[in-house]
């Protein structure tokens, strides 16, 4: 990895958990990622956000 991109975790937006972890480079995307993804534990696609 280069000394821009850094791994990120992304968490439910409905149950807090941590469920998917990604690369991202803070030169190109200085805000926070939001994604919709699927949550296997609400079963439904929630909005997962970035997390430390």
């Amino acid at each position: 990895m280069g000394d821009n991109t850094v791994n990120v975790t992304l968490a439910c937006g409905d149950c807090k958990r941590r469920n998917y972890s990604t690369i991202k480079n803070k030169r190109n995307h200085s805000e926070k990622l939001e994604f919709n993804k699927y949550c296997k534990w609400c079963k439904k696609h929630t909005l997962h956000k970035e997390t430390k």
